[in-house]
C-alpha cells in the first residue's frame, strides 16, 4: 500500500539549517542593537507618554503663563536663531574653501567652540557677563568709565544672548557639512564662469546654491529638531531667567522636574511634538526623493 504525505505533514528543517552564515550573523549582531534600542529609546519614550496620559496634565499646563512664554521662546529659537546660523554657516563655508594656507589653521580654531563640551564653554560665557565682576562689564568701565547692564537680568536681552551662544557654540559644525557640499562642486564650473565674466554673486546664484540647496535645506531641518531637545544654551547660560522668562520648551521640563511635577515635565516635552514631526515628516520626504 502506498503512503502519500501531504507537503504539511514533511517536517520543516531547522531555522539553522535556512538560514545562511551571513543571515545567521546578522542576526547575532542585531540583537544587541535591538536590546539596547528596546531599553534606552523604546521604554523610556512610552514611560514618558504613559506619564503623560492625563488630560489634567495638559489643562494645568495650558493654565501656567510660563508654558506660553516658552513656547513662545522657542519658535523664536526655531525662526530666528536656526535661519541666521545657517545663512552664517553658508557664506562661512565660502570663506573656508579658499585654498590659502592660514585657512587650514584660522579653521582649527573656528572649530574649537563647538569640539569643547557645552558645560565649561558656556559657563564662561555667564562668568564673562556676570555684572559685578565680568570682564565684559570691567572693559566697559575701563574704557568709558561707566557702569555695564546687568546682561541676563533683560529676558529679552537674556534670550538673544542665550541665541548667540547657541549660534556660536554649533556654528562650526553646519559650517563644516555645508562646507563639504562646497567642496563637491566641480571646479570646472566656476572656471566657465570666470572665462564667461559672472561675479562673484551670479556665481553663487547660478551656481553654488543650486547645488547646495537641498543639502542646506535637510541641514536646516535637522537644526531646527536638534535645537528643539538642546537645553544647554538657555539652562547653562541664564537657567530660565530671570523670572522664568526665558525658558523653551526643553528647560521648562526641567524646571518642573526641579518642582517634583513629573506629569508636567513629561507633558511639556510632548507639547513639543508638534514642532518635531512636520519637521521629521518634510525631512524624510525631501531625502527620499
Amino acid at each position: 500500500m502506498a503512503i502519500t504525505l501531504s507537503a504539511s505533514d514533511v517536517p520543516s528543517p531547522p531555522l539553522s539549517a535556512r538560514l545562511s552564515p551571513p543571515q545567521v550573523w546578522g542576526i547575532v549582531l542585531l540583537v544587541p542593537y535591538l536590546l539596547v534600542f528596546l531599553a534606552f529609546v523604546v521604554y523610556p519614550v512610552g514611560y514618558g507618554l504613559w506619564l503623560a496620559r492625563h488630560p489634567s496634565s495638559y489643562v494645568a499646563l495650558y493654565n501656567d503663563p510660563i508654558f506660553a512664554r516658552a513656547a513662545v521662546n522657542t519658535l523664536i529659537f526655531l525662526v530666528i536663531g536656526i535661519n541666521i546660523k545657517m545663512l552664517i554657516a553658508l557664506f562661512l563655508s565660502g570663506f573656508f574653501a579658499q585654498q590659502r594656507p592660514w585657512i587650514r589653521w584660522l579653521s582649527v580654531i573656528f572649530i574649537l567652540p563647538w569640539a569643547v563640551p557645552s558645560i565649561p564653554t558656556i559657563l564662561s560665557v555667564r562668568f564673562m557677563l556676570n555684572p559685578e565682576w565680568g570682564v565684559v562689564n570691567q572693559l566697559i568701565f575701563k574704557f568709558t568709565g561707566d557702569d555695564g547692564p546687568n546682561w541676563l537680568n533683560d529676558p529679552a536681552v537674556a534670550l538673544a544672548m542665550a541665541i548667540g551662544v547657541h549660534i556660536w557654540k554649533s556654528l562650526p559644525f553646519w559650517t563644516l557639512i555645508l562646507l563639504t557640499g562646497r567642496l563637491a562642486i566641480p571646479h570646472d564650473l566656476y572656471e566657465a564662469s570666470d572665462v564667461d565674466g559672472a561675479n562673484w554673486w551670479q556665481k553663487f546664484r547660478y551656481i553654488t546654491w543650486p547645488s547646495m540647496q537641498t543639502l542646506y535645506i535637510t541641514c536646516t531641518l535637522l537644526s531646527m529638531i536638534w535645537t528643539l531637545g538642546d537645553f544647554n544654551s538657555v539652562y547653562l547660560l541664564t537657567g530660565g531667567g530671570p523670572a522664568d522668562l526665558t525658558h523653551v520648551l526643553s528647560t521648562l521640563g526641567i524646571r518642573y522636574l526641579r518642582l517634583d511635577q513629573l506629569s508636567l515635565a513629561m507633558a511639556s516635552i510632548v507639547c513639543a511634538m508638534p514642532f518635531v514631526l512636520p519637521l521629521v515628516y518634510y525631512m524624510m520626504k525631501r531625502l527620499s526623493r
